[in-house]
């Protein structure tokens, strides 16, 4: 899916109000995997908010291959997932995979079946196991099982696996690459570690602190899988800490 942003502003209504976006401008092409990173509160959850259409914005424009946010989101072409898995804790693994299937629009075949997808994280054998049953990192996995079956073009992921320990989390970055290259959809995915947005994405924005703004857009030419060791991989992370660490002092001035 094609993004384009132009003049995008958010304020919050208040007394008085708080202005969490600046003007932002940037294009994204279909099948880029786009990490947005930036210190806490400076909008990075609203940005993807605005274009999921669970925000409206305040001035600027949103189009989604061509279209505004609302008509796409009726086509249930954008998938979300954030911190929490959002899980229905009533129902089975394999019940919370097929819920998200109801509300997708009939297609002929999906590129993944319910059963595929949970094969794909390795949650097939726990089809009949509750939420409650598996760990934080099964859990996710569970929610990415979900997302492989709704066919989603774009994929806005608001830092997924920060509550997880760092070895869950580690293999759970290599894991998903392995389940997005095949399929090749957009994704925007907000983090506040800048080793996993180098291990994960192709290109990153840097965002400033609130009101935000992009400062920077880095793009990560390393082949997969990335090594932290590596010249190329400290170079790339050098680069990121000195445009973070710039722009925060700046907005302390």
């Amino acid at each position: 899916m094609k993004i384009e942003i132009k003049g995008l502003q958010h304020s919050f209504k208040g007394n008085p109000d708080r202005e969490a976006l600046g003007e932002i401008h940037c294009k994204v092409s279909p099948g880029q995997f786009v990490a947005i990173v930036g210190p806490s509160g400076c909008g990075k959850s609203t940005f993807l908010r605005l274009i999921a259409n669970l925000l409206e914005p305040s001035t600027g424009e949103i189009l989604l291959d061509g279209k505004m946010p609302v008509e796409i989101a009726g086509q249930r072409r954008i998938a979300w997932m954030s911190q929490s898995p959002a899980l229905l804790p009533w129902l089975t693994v394999g019940e919370n995979v097929t819920l998200a299937q109801r509300f997708r629009p009939k297609v002929s075949r999906p590129r993944l079946t319910s059963d595929e997808a949970l094969q794909r994280v390795g949650l097939k054998d726990d089809l009949n196991a509750y939420p409650s049953m598996l760990s934080g990192g099964m859990q996710q996995r569970l929610a990415l099982a979900r997302i492989l079956t709704m066919d989603a073009d774009l994929w806005l992921m608001d830092e997924p696996f920060s509550a997880l320990d760092e070895l869950t989390r580690e293999r759970l970055t290599i894991e998903l690459l392995e389940l997005w290259r095949p399929l090749q959809p957009t994704v925007l995915w907000v983090t506040h570690n800048i080793y996993e947005a180098i291990r994960l994405a192709d290109r990153i924005l840097v965002m400033s602190p609130a009101p935000g703004k992009l400062v920077a857009d880095i793009p990560v030419s390393l082949p997969y899988p990335r090594h932290e060791p590596s010249p190329e991989f400290q170079q790339l992370l050098l680069n990121l800490r000195s445009v973070l660490g710039k722009n925060v002092k700046e907005a302390v001035q």
